[in-house]
């Protein structure tokens, strides 16, 4: 199958040679003229046949509103766009009605596998009409891992990005909860090797992941991850997922506080820990760290 890619950073790129790899012709945009078939998005539609496909792999936001926007202009009836970065569920609507008054289809497809996909294949979770997915099959075949499962079709327009916010929402706590087994095992002193504790449970324990494993592998590389900032960033899906909660009432405290404890990571010094303090001072005179 033919297939139009924009934006081969890390996931787009490796996208692209897995695809190629599996027999199907893919031409590539990126703004980085060392890796791009074409000049530019004019010059992708050209190059495809019709119906076209595709696939959209640019930052969320703006970046892919605008793209979606001057494909719109480009694109013919019978055309697909397939969304697979990190997009907010709720601009999907909007990018499918835009693309609809033209007869064009829209796709939305959370992916998830990182740099590993290449090899290991991407999970897809996608939204959309029932027609324009099963048009997609072979693409969507060849990008999944080998095996029964990392494929969904999630529902209609919006779906797939929902799933996948879902999915980071969960991921979040995950990473969260291994974390403080971490900083616990550390603080220990009957314990004599983290590392190796954290290998022992990859095999036979409920609580084994591929997370796990890439938390294994990040102490095999360095052992008190002495290199490592204790700094993290939040992409956006654990806010949407903390969001939706929010609004449906559904109660998610582990998802909620993992996100929470990476704003706390950004704080040189805790105005809030400064609060607590200075209280535990006043009320009991427990003593304080001067600057």
């Amino acid at each position: 199958m033919q297939l139009g890619m924009i934006g081969l950073g890390k996931m787009g790129g490796n996208m692209k040679l897995r695809l190629e790899k599996a027999g199907h012709q893919v031409v590539g945009y990126d703004r980085n003229p060392d890796v791009a078939d074409v000049g530019s998005l004019g010059e992708l539609v050209a190059a495809l046949e019709g119906p076209r496909a595709i696939w959209v792999m640019v930052p969320a936001g703006e970046p892919t509103r605008s793209t979606v926007a001057e494909l719109g202009a480009l694109l013919s009836e019978g055309d697909i766009v397939i969304d697979g970065g990190n997009s907010r569920f709720t601009d999907d609507a909007v990018n499918a009605a835009l693309l609809a008054e033209r007869g064009i289809g829209y796709v939305d497809a959370g992916v998830s596998g990182g740099v590993w996909g290449i090899t290991e294949g991407y999970a897809l979770m996608v939204g959309g009409a029932e027609g324009d997915v099963e048009r997609l099959m072979p693409i969507f075949n060849a990008l999944k891992p080998a095996g029964e499962f990392g494929f969904v079709h999630a529902g209609g327009v919006g779906a797939g990005h929902y799933a996948k916010m879902v999915h980071n929402g969960i991921e979040y706590a995950m990473m969260q909860a291994y974390a403080e087994g971490y900083e616990l095992l550390e603080a220990s002193e009957h314990v004599d090797n983290v590392p190796e504790i954290f290998k022992s449970w990859r095999q036979g324990t409920v609580i084994r992941s591929w997370l796990l494993d890439l938390m294994d592998r990040a102490l095999d590389e360095d052992p008190e991850l002495a290199r490592v900032k204790g700094y993290v960033e939040d992409s956006g899906e654990g806010r949407w997922t903390v969001d939706e909660g929010i609004r449906l009432r559904v109660p998610l405290p582990a998802i909620t506080e993992s996100l929470f404890a990476r704003f706390t990571s950004r704080q040189e010094d805790s105005p809030a820990m400064k609060a607590v303090a200075a209280l535990r001072n006043q009320f009991g005179g427990h003593a304080v760290k001067s600057e």
